[in-house]
């Protein structure tokens, strides 16, 4: 078939220079037909399509191959016919043709389904209050001058298109949690149904069609929240497209170019930002009179109303080592020492780790999201120093110790002491009694008076513990006086001295029996 520039150049020929066909054929290396045609057709381009194809093998059995085609689509991935077998059970039917004619006839096949499915979408519809979609994507920002690649939860309100967005630095279960809860104290409510695909955090099996086996404390949290979970098919993004949009939006409009922040609280409060200014500022899709934020507020008021966080905890069990050390998630917390030798559990949760034992919080630190790295509480070695207070000076958990300043204050006056560390460890210890605030107050009042040493801060905790008088002695009814006794103390400046040969002059008695007897008594 002749190309379009050399339809062209005959035309030129014919209309503008006057050639003659025999000419043009000579002159351009063309057919006189095919100029013939040209010039009478009067087209700028000419097409050809087969309007049969001839299939003299594999055309008589074009019905079977596409029957057994047909079968495998609504099968299993594992359970499908690959195309030997379908090129097998043809030949037990009689086929005489080569196998590359039934897997080219397949390939042609399977391209005419796709397009024909891939042709035409239904739109869809959701209620207000109806649904929400849930995904997760990674981006990369710089934190405090690292560049780190973060894990963003989104989540998207079907019906107003509201969107909220939280950045972390897990994708695991107690982040999904967290997203949850912070996502529905935002929206002041949670839809009825949620939209996933099949992550690892919340489907632990997937089945034939929509059925799945949920983890179970997913059910817990959706079962807190009231909404139902829906996962879409494997590898079916368009089930949840809103969702998937939304991904690609916040990476085109917020995180590029690369964000540089200092921490990740304030890459939050940022994006959150960023949601509720781009939700005022765009119209809705669908109703282009509104704004999102405006068909966000319409929709408020049908949401499953907002019950509370959820406890959106991960628990793994744990056991604590010699040095009062727990590992989880290639990082060691420290726990309290009366938990050694006994299995703990691990409630890991999105910015905070909480260890239990029995039921007992026995630790609780800030959650590490590095590697290899030890979160000490100097308070749960204090109970150790009692048999090892050298460990004071050089134990790991108390470098770089910030004691309030009263305390800290006494500890430096204490180290030039020989039994500084002693003293030290015996203050330290009446907080777990007394508590920190009096602990403090005891070292302020004895630093003021110009001492610092254990035995005067212990007095004066001793002495500030309890404020109330003590109580009164009721004397019973039958050892109460009728005649209490009136005191006359000159009664005994008269007292003269006595003896059985009678009374001496200036004895200081007079006689008097009364008298004689009291200065016996004396």
């Amino acid at each position: 078939m002749k190309r379009v520039d050399t339809i062209a150049r005959v035309r030129w020929a014919f209309h503008v220079q006057g050639w003659s066909m025999k000419r043009i054929a000579r002159e351009l290396h063309v057919s006189r037909n095919t100029v013939r045609k040209i010039l009478r057709t009067d087209e700028t381009d000419f097409t050809y399509e087969r309007e049969h194809q001839p299939m003299p093998r594999i055309g008589p059995w074009q019905a079977e191959v596409d029957r057994f085609l047909a079968a495998n689509e609504g099968k299993p991935s594992r359970e499908r016919l690959t195309m030997i077998r379908i090129y097998e059970e043809v030949r037990a039917l009689g086929y005489e043709g080569s196998y590359d004619a039934v897997r080219r006839y397949a390939k042609t096949w399977s391209k005419a389904r796709g397009s024909a499915a891939a042709e035409a979408y239904v739109p869809l519809y959701y209620a207000p209050g109806e649904a929400y979609q849930f995904d997760w994507s990674h981006e990369i920002v710089l934190i405090g001058g690292v560049t780190t690649t973060v894990k963003v939860a989104h989540v998207r309100l079907c019906h107003s298109r509201m969107m909220f967005a939280r950045a972390y630095m897990r994708e695991s279960q107690e982040m999904v949690f967290d997203a949850h809860e912070r996502a529905f104290a935002f929206f002041k409510g949670a839809c009825t149904r949620g939209i996933y695909d099949n992550m690892k955090t919340a489907v632990e099996a997937v089945f034939i069609g929509k059925e799945r086996l949920y983890n179970r404390r997913f059910l817990q949290m959706c079962s807190h929240y009231l909404v139902q979970p829906v996962a879409c098919t494997p590898a079916s993004g368009w089930e949840k497209g809103q969702v998937e949009n939304q991904v690609g939006l916040v990476r085109e409009r917020f995180f590029t170019p690369r964000l540089r922040v200092k921490s990740l609280d304030e890459l939050n409060v940022w994006l959150l930002d960023k949601c509720i200014a781009y939700a005022k500022a765009h119209k809705h899709p669908e109703r282009s009179d509104q704004m999102i934020w405006q068909m966000f507020e319409a929709e408020r008021a049908t949401l499953v109303p907002y019950v509370g966080p959820f406890d959106g905890f991960h628990s793994v069990p744990a056991s604590v080592s010699k040095m009062c050390l727990v590992r989880f998630d290639n990082n060691k917390y420290s726990v309290i020492s009366t938990a050694v030798g006994r299995p703990v559990e691990v409630h890991a949760y999105a910015e905070k780790i909480v260890i239990r034992q029995n039921g007992v919080v026995v630790a609780e630190h800030p959650r590490c999201f590095g590697r290899n790295e030890t979160v000490y509480d100097p308070w749960h070695y204090v109970p150790v120093l009692a048999r090892k207070p050298g460990a004071l000076r050089n134990g790991a958990p108390f470098q770089n110790w910030v004691l309030p300043a009263a305390m800290a204050g006494v500890r430096r006056k204490l180290k030039s002491v020989s039994d500084g560390d002693r003293q030290m460890v015996a203050i330290l210890g009446c907080v777990a009694g007394d508590g920190i605030v009096a602990v403090e107050a005891a070292c302020q009042e004895a630093l003021v008076q110009g001492v610092f040493s254990a035995p005067v801060i212990i007095n004066i905790l001793a002495r500030s513990r309890d404020h109330t008088p003590p109580p009164l002695l009721l004397t019973p009814t039958a050892l109460r006086l009728t005649h209490e006794p009136v005191a006359d103390c000159a009664r005994y400046d008269s007292l003269r001295r006595t003896s059985r040969y009678g009374t001496h002059p200036g004895s200081g008695t007079d006689g008097n029996p009364q008298t004689l007897r009291d200065a016996q008594c004396l």
